[in-house]
């Protein structure tokens, strides 16, 4: 680790016994984590070494002085001038020491629990890839996973805190040990790699005058390349996440819409423009042979820039419907999110509406907030039956970027794992995934900051907040039997994923962490 904390030894000595606490609490939790040592000095320095992470923290310090400080100031009153002016200094100094409040202590905690987290499932990916290579091999992999979570989390800290010389020399470690095909770990790791040197690229040395703004190398939102429109037709093939999205999204539709003969879906994206409408196409099908008549008209709009391929996709979309004997308007608003307006959507009378956001929201999420509740309240003026809302359950969007790091380490940790779990090491679909699609994402959140960061995931239950404060009311799904048969049926789903009912959200996880969340809510 970086010797940054020379400056900051009275935080170090004050926390000392509370992070005795914290692995107490994990021993009596029933987690076992042999490689929480190694991340003793980092989770605390996180705060105490780098200014650009604790400057929110230092403005929630408060400055006070103990019952007993007082007394032994009162007391001293009664003692010779010169052990009052001696009495007086040490007071005076122990006054000037910032103490931390009760929360800095529980985000430090919730930094080293993932931390830990990270290790452990890094340590075990690294064991699984060598499971075949007898028990040296294994303790070979563990050594090997922890130095390169160990590396990962010492080089993110360097980064956070412009220490450029220190995090030049992890950097090159790291590019030897991240392989691109090498253990799920490995790989993952490849690609922070790629965007901490993107954000070390970026970064000015403290003392510097300029604007510290981090402007991304490549925004994901502008990536419109062949490899990256194969890479999103690949995960939604190879991966349940976005197919889970779209079989709970139309069967909330199909709910809103029984019985109706003008129903009208406005989609928010269009699942970011993938190829043939997969979404809407089964959705047509089911509304062909629903109990009773199919609807006299189906509308649908869809709102993105991609006019010329939405264009595209409403032609075979039109062509499918005429199939299936129902009669389909399709149309486009050429807009993004934040410039919708809304009389920019064509609402009929007696017509039940429906919005569908699939893995939009989060790109409109900005830290003022004003962004998304602009979107949120065109949403709700527009009166739909019920809004479906789909999202990776992560916390992408702290205000920390170690806090980030940590939690999108975590993450696609997961997904890399549920990644190799389906294909062989060396195909050339996984590798296009990972490197094209997957890696994109975490790019995003770790080399970019402002509005060039747009992969601002949140949890279910950050969602829940701000979709209340929108004045929208939560529709619970109760489907988590049909999702869980769905799960079951899905010839490239593999064991290891999960369908959890939580709070009325649906989540589909692997290996129990969470993935994706949907949800629905009603104006």
């Amino acid at each position: 680790m970086i010797p940054l904390l020379s400056n900051c030894k009275f935080y170090s000595d004050q926390m000392s016994n509370d992070m005795i606490g914290l692995e107490l609490g994990l021993s009596t939790m029933g987690y076992y984590y042999p490689f929480m040592p190694m991340l003793a000095n980092a989770a605390s320095s996180w705060i105490l070494s780098c200014p650009d992470e604790i400057t929110g923290v230092r403005k929630r310090i408060k400055r006070t002085m103990s019952i007993a400080e007082t007394s032994a100031s009162t007391d001293s009153s009664q003692y010779s001038s010169g052990s009052c002016i001696s009495r007086s200094s040490s007071t005076s100094s122990l006054n000037s020491i910032p103490r931390l409040q009760f929360r800095d202590h529980i985000w430090n905690y919730s930094q080293r629990y993932l931390a830990a987290e990270a290790v452990e499932e890094a340590a075990a990916a690294m064991i699984n890839a060598d499971q075949d290579g007898g028990s040296r091999t294994k303790e070979d992999g563990t050594a090997d996973g922890m130095r390169l979570v160990e590396l990962l989390v010492a080089c993110a800290e360097a980064v956070a805190c412009r220490d450029k010389s220190h995090a030049s020399a992890l950097l090159s470690e790291l590019r030897t040990n991240a392989l691109v095909f090498g253990s799920s770990f490995q790989r993952v790791a490849s690609c922070f790699v790629e965007g901490l040197t993107d954000r070390l690229a970026m970064v000015q040395p403290l003392g510097a005058v300029g604007n510290n703004s981090i402007v991304p190398t490549m925004n994901i939102m502008d990536i419109a390349s062949e490899k990256k429109e194969e890479a999103l037709r690949l995960v939604y093939e190879f991966c349940p996440y976005i197919q889970f999205g779209h079989f709970i999204a139309n069967l909330s539709i199909l709910e809103a819409f029984e019985g109706e003969s003008l129903v009208h879906v406005v989609d928010l994206g269009m699942t970011l423009g993938l190829p043939r409408g997969h979404q809407w196409r089964q959705l047509i099908q089911s509304l062909a042979s629903r109990a009773g008549q199919p609807p006299q008209r189906l509308r649908i709009t869809a709102v993105g820039l991609s006019v010329d391929k939405f264009q595209i996709i409403g032609d075979e979309l039109e062509a499918c419907a005429k199939d299936h004997g129902i009669n389909l308007e399709f149309l486009v608003v050429e807009s993004n999110l934040e410039n919708l307006r809304p009389n920019d959507i064509k609402i009929s009378e007696n017509e039940v509406l429906v919005v569908n956001s699939i893995l939009q929201l989060h790109c409109v999420v900005k830290e003022s907030r004003g962004a998304l509740n602009s979107v949120l309240q065109i949403i709700h003026e527009l009166s739909p039956r019920v809004l479906v809302l789909v999202e990776q359950d992560s916390s992408h969007n702290g205000p920390f970027f170690l806090g980030r790091f940590m939690e999108a380490l975590h993450y696609y940790s997961a997904i890399f794992d549920s990644l190799d779990a389906m294909l062989p090491k060396y195909d050339t679909k996984r590798a296009k995934m990972e490197q094209f699609y997957f890696a994109e994402e975490i790019k995003n959140i770790v080399s970019c900051e402002g509005p060039a960061r747009v992969e601002r995931h949140e949890r279910a239950d950050q969602w829940r907040r701000r979709m209340s404060r929108a004045g929208f009311q939560a529709a619970p799904i109760k489907m988590l039997a049909q999702s869980q048969k769905w799960l079951k049926n899905n010839t490239n789903v593999c064991e290891g994923y999960t369908v959890v009912e939580e709070k009325g959200c649906l989540v589909l996880g692997w290996k129990s962490k969470p993935i994706i969340a949907n949800s629905c809510w009603k104006c």
